[in-house]
Formats: C-alpha cells, structure tokens, sequence
C-alpha cells in the first residue's frame, strides 16, 4: 500500500510539474489576474499589436509634425521666428515626457494602462487639432489680400491645446514618415488623417489584450537612481567595513524595500 501511495505522489507531482511548465513564469499574469499560458501570450504573438500601434502613432505624429509651420504660419499668422519657437518647443517638450509615462508605468499604472491612457490623450489632442481646422468656429479666418486677421482666444486655446495633449501623451521617437498636406486640399483633411491613424493605433493596441502579458508595476528606475545618487553623496565619506556581507542585502536582513524579482549587485574590488 505504501509503494502504491507513494508512486501516485509521485505522479501527482509530475503531473504539478508539467502543469507548471504550461505557465509563464516571470511574474506576469493575464488580463483576468491569472498565470498566462506561455503557448498563447507573449512573445510574438503579442508583438504585431504592439508594432501596429507604434507605427499608426508615428505616422500621425509625423504627419502633422512636419506641416506644423506652415500651418502657423498660413493659418494662425505667426511670422517664421515665433512659428519656429512654437515648433521646436513643442518637439521638445515631446521628447521629454517619455520620462513620465515611464515613472507611471514603472511605479503606479503599469505599462498596458499607462498606455491605454496616454493613447486616449493623444487621440482626444488629435480631434482637438482637427475640429481646430475644420469647425468654422474654431478655424482661423483666411487673410484678405493683405489683411490677416488675428486668431481668436478660443481658437488659440483649441489649437494650443490639442498640440499639448499630443506632447503630453506622445511615446519614444522610432519611425521617420513624412505625409505632405496639400493646402489645395485642406487642412482638415491634413490633420484628420492623421487622427485617424490614432484611433486604428488605440483599436490595434487593445485587440491584443488577450495575448498581453501584464507586469506589476514594481517600482522606477529613475526613483532608485536618485536615491543611490543621494545616499553616495551623505555617505562619501564613511569607511568601508572589512566585512564585506554588510554591503548589500543578505537573507537576515529586513528586505521589505527591496523590489521583488530584482537582482542585487555584490561587491567587487575590480572598480578601486
């Protein structure tokens, strides 16, 4: 009875085993909370939806990117210098908040939600763009022979705004495309193609969900880069211990501030 029992243990644990092996097994769970099946998420499976919609949001950053000038210049009536200020800061300042999706995925939202979100952003900045070209409202009166009329407070702010939804909301510069808008044509057409690039994007993205991956957020790297930048400057000037297991975290110590799944870095003399 004893060697039976214990070869359907055995089994039993077997089966667990190969079971086991079905699963992911770096830390992520499906959409539902659940392990995702490795066979079915993940990899490339999941990676057409993501490129699709980074290629959809470059072609319209891009398509309206390249057209920003001239449209300040035909449209709002701004002379080439304060166009060209407007533009370039507003391409900075789309470099630059990158690193703010980044904190938010890393430590609060997640990368699936953090997306979501900031794709919503760009697109609403989008429609804004385009009403802001379009609604007779909100577009900017043409010039008359050589009289040019002034925008409008609240086609300033339409437009304004739309621009600062997209700097707010736009990812990592990846792909070069040029879309040339033809004044013949309009720029509502310009500017609404492009929006309609965003809004395949946020579908693409979201059809899939079911083969995502989803990490939980486990904390910045710019966080712990500034923390290790501040404790190096308050602790310059401390001796080093000779017992060299004091300088990293070790299986006694209390760990509650260590993120879960990383890995430690021990000493080395190779850097002195």
């Amino acid at each position: 009875m004893g060697s039976v029992a214990e070869e359907q243990s055995l089994i039993e644990q077997v089966l667990i085993q190969e079971e086991l092996k079905l699963y992911a097994e770096d830390g992520s769970v499906d959409i539902k909370g659940n392990p995702p099946l490795k066979n079915i998420t993940g990899n490339w499976k999941a990676c057409p939806f993501i490129l699709g919609n980074e290629c959809c949001e470059r072609l319209a950053f891009y398509g309206i990117a390249i057209n920003l000038i001239t449209y300040l210049t035909t449209k709002l009536h701004q002379g080439n210098v304060s166009a060209a200020r407007n533009v370039t800061t507003w391409q900075g300042t789309c470099y630059i908040t990158p690193l703010i999706g980044a904190v938010l995925a890393d430590a609060y939202l997640g990368r699936y939600w953090t997306i979501a979100c900031f794709s919503s952003i760009y697109f609403i900045g989008m429609s804004a763009l385009t009403l802001s070209a379009t609604v007779p409202y909100l577009k900017p009166a043409d010039c008359v022979e050589d009289s040019c009329p002034s925008p409008t407070r609240t086609q300033n702010i339409t437009f304004f705004l739309g621009l600062c939804l997209i700097a707010l909301a736009t990812g990592d510069q990846t792909v070069r495309c040029n879309l040339w808008c033809r004044p013949d044509i309009g720029w509502g057409l310009g500017f609404g193609i492009p929006t309609i690039f965003t809004g395949l994007a946020i579908i693409c993205f979201f059809f899939g969900t079911p083969l995502y991956r989803f990490q939980k957020p486990r904390g910045s790297p710019i966080t712990r880069i500034c923390q290790v930048l501040v404790a190096s400057f308050r602790k310059m000037n401390l001796e080093v211990p000779e017992d060299t297991a004091l300088l990293y975290e070790t299986e006694t110590q209390d760990l509650s501030y260590v993120v879960v799944q990383s890995r430690k870095l021990k000493h080395t003399d190779d850097y002195k």
